[in-house]
C-alpha cells in the first residue's frame, strides 16, 4: 500500500504551489493529460468508428465508476455536464399539483440549485435554516427535497438520514447533492435509500469540469419518464425514430450527445480515489482538518466550520477581518485556496496534502494580518 504522500508525484501543480483548494477545483492528476491525449489519438485514428468503440457508452461506463465510489449499483448512475442539468432532468419527471407543489431545502444550498427551483412558477419554495428545520417543514404538500450532503460554505455534514426518512413518510422525493462529499466523506446511496443523488467531479474527485453525475434509485429509474430528454435517452437512438421510447434504467435520464473529452479526463482522478479508498481518505481528512482547526484557534482566528468530526466535511473555513484581501495576498504567495462571502477563507486539504502545508497557510495568514500586507487588496472579490 502506498503512503498517501507518495501520491504527490501524481499531481504536477504541487511542485510549485501550496494547493489547498480541492473543495473547489481538485488538483489535476498527470494521467488526466494522458487520457486527453488518448481521446485525441482515438479521434484522429478511429474517427466516426470511435462512437461504436466506447464513446457512446461513456456516460454509462464512467457513471458506473462513480457508482462504485458512492455505493450505487451498476447501471444506476449516468454522467451529465453539471448538477444543474442533472437536477433539471429529475425535476422534469414530476408534474406539481396544488396539493403537492412544495420544495424544501436549506439556506446553505448551492446557489445554482436554488436558482433552478426558484425559476419554476408552479413550485412553492420553502427555505429552511438547518437540517432540523427541514425535517419539521416536510409534510404532505412536499414534492421534492433537494439538499446538500455537505454545505459548501462551512463544510458541515447534514443529517441526511433523518431528512430522507421524513420525506419518505409523506411521499416526497429527496435529491441529495453530494458534490462536497463524494471522494472525501464516505457515502452509500443504496444504504441511505435516497431517491436521487447528484454531484460533480470538479472537487474532491479530481475529475475536472464537465463531469456532473446523476444517481437514480433503480426502482424509480424503471417508472419515471423525464420530460427534459434527448436522443441518448432513447431505447434505440440510432434507429432515429420519430417518437420517444425511453431506454431502460438510468439511461433514460440522459439527454443529448455526451461530452467525450471531459469523460476521458475524469477517470484519472476516479482511479486514484478507488485505489486509495474513501474510508482511508476520510481518516486522513479528519486528522488534517482537526490539525487545521487547532492551528487556527491557536493563532486567534475564527472558525466557521464544525469542530466535531461527525459533522465536519473536508473543508475548514477560517475567518479573519478583511478575509477577501487576505486571500488575494495568499494567492500571490502561491498558496491556493478561496473564500466565500459571509463565511471566510476555505481551506481544503486532500490525501496528498502535507501537514507542513497546513502549518504554512495558517502561519502566512497570521503574517499577512500582522504586517497589513493585504491592505493593497482591499475590495477584492471572488473570481472562482
Amino acid at each position: 500500500m502506498r503512503e498517501l504522500l507518495d501520491y504527490r508525484s501524481e499531481f504536477p501543480i504541487l511542485e510549485h504551489t501550496t494547493y489547498l483548494i480541492n473543495h473547489s477545483l481538485g488538483a489535476m492528476p498527470t494521467q488526466a493529460e494522458e487520457r486527453l491525449a488518448e481521446y485525441a489519438r482515438t479521434w484522429r485514428e478511429r474517427g466516426i468508428r470511435a462512437w461504436g468503440e466506447g464513446w457512446w457508452n461513456l456516460p454509462l461506463t464512467v457513471g458506473d465508476q462513480i457508482g462504485r465510489i458512492v455505493g450505487a449499483p451498476a447501471g444506476s448512475t449516468v454522467m451529465h455536464q453539471n448538477v444543474a442539468v442533472a437536477e433539471a432532468v429529475v425535476l422534469s419527471c414530476f408534474q406539481p399539483a396544488p396539493e403537492r407543489n412544495r420544495v424544501v431545502y436549506e439556506r446553505g444550498n448551492f446557489p445554482s440549485v436554488r436558482y433552478l427551483y426558484q425559476a419554476q412558477r408552479d413550485l412553492e419554495v420553502l427555505v429552511c435554516e438547518d437540517d432540523d428545520e427541514i425535517v419539521e417543514a416536510i409534510d404532505e404538500r412536499t414534492l421534492l427535497v433537494p439538499i446538500s450532503h455537505v454545505l459548501f460554505k462551512s463544510g458541515e455534514i447534514q443529517d441526511v438520514e433523518r431528512i430522507i426518512e421524513r420525506a419518505h413518510e409523506v411521499g416526497a422525493f429527496v435529491i441529495l447533492d453530494a458534490y462536497q462529499s463524494a471522494g472525501i466523506v464516505p457515502l452509500n446511496v443504496t444504504a441511505l435509500n435516497v431517491d436521487f443523488a447528484v454531484g460533480g467531479s470538479v472537487k474532491w474527485l479530481c475529475g475536472g469540469p464537465g463531469n456532473g453525475w446523476l444517481y437514480v434509485r433503480p426502482d424509480l429509474a424503471e417508472r419515471l419518464e423525464p420530460a427534459y430528454t434527448g436522443w441518448q435517452a432513447h431505447q434505440t437512438p440510432f434507429a432515429f425514430e420519430e417518437e420517444m421510447r425511453y431506454a431502460a434504467g438510468a439511461a433514460r435520464f440522459l439527454t443529448g450527445t455526451p461530452n467525450v473529452p471531459a469523460l476521458y479526463a475524469a477517470t484519472a482522478g476516479y482511479h486514484l480515489i478507488e485505489e486509495i479508498g474513501v474510508e482511508r481518505i476520510r481518516a486522513n481528512s479528519l486528522r488534517q482538518t482537526g490539525l487545521l482547526i487547532g492551528l487556527a484557534e491557536a493563532a486567534g482566528f475564527g472558525i466557521a466550520s464544525p469542530r466535531g468530526p461527525e459533522r465536519r466535511g473536508g473543508t475548514v473555513t477560517v475567518h479573519v477581518d478583511e478575509f477577501p484581501a487576505v486571500h488575494e495576498e495568499l494567492s500571490e504567495r502561491k498558496i491556493l485556496c478561496d473564500f466565500r462571502p459571509g463565511a471566510g477563507i476555505r481551506i481544503g486539504p486532500h490525501y496528498f496534502t502535507s501537514d507542513a502545508e497546513l502549518e504554512r497557510v495558517i502561519e502566512q495568514i497570521g503574517e499577512i494580518v500582522e504586517t497589513g500586507a493585504h491592505q493593497r487588496h482591499l475590495g477584492a472579490v471572488a473570481r472562482h
